[in-house]
């Protein structure tokens, strides 16, 4: 599975930012797909997973309230809607997929190359 995360940028606080990641190859081994984020100096944080029907989400406190995130299976892609940005939001945000065995066995982690999101105070 290869993935491919678009949308960052340069935004002011209290705005608002889309991100894609655009999934391919083997993607019908993928159970679900989150967002991570790693700001500069501190270690990489989940921000939020979904499920690979789409039917179960979780955030991180920080972000809960602020961010959707959204799978759209036909176009093998996943969005994280980030709204009310706060300049501690600003990471470089990794798109990550993970699927298991029959039995919970990791069979897949794969991770995108991360797309920059800077907000401004």
């Amino acid at each position: 599975v290869q993935l491919v995360e678009s949308g960052g940028g340069l935004v002011q606080a209290g705005g608002s930012l889309r991100l894609s990641c655009a999934a391919s190859g083997s993607t019908f081994s993928i159970n679900a797909m989150g967002w991570y984020r790693q700001a500069p100096g501190k270690q990489r944080e989940l921000v939020a997973v979904v499920t690979s029907s789409g039917g179960s989400t979780n955030y991180a406190d920080s972000v809960k309230g602020r961010f959707t995130i959204s799978r759209d299976n036909a176009k093998n892609t996943m969005f994280l809607q980030m709204n009310s940005l706060k300049p501690e939001d600003t990471a470089v945000y990794y798109c990550n997929a993970v699927g298991y065995s029959d039995i919970g066995d990791l069979l897949l982690d794969a991770w995108g190359q991360g797309t920059l999101v800077t907000v401004s105070s």
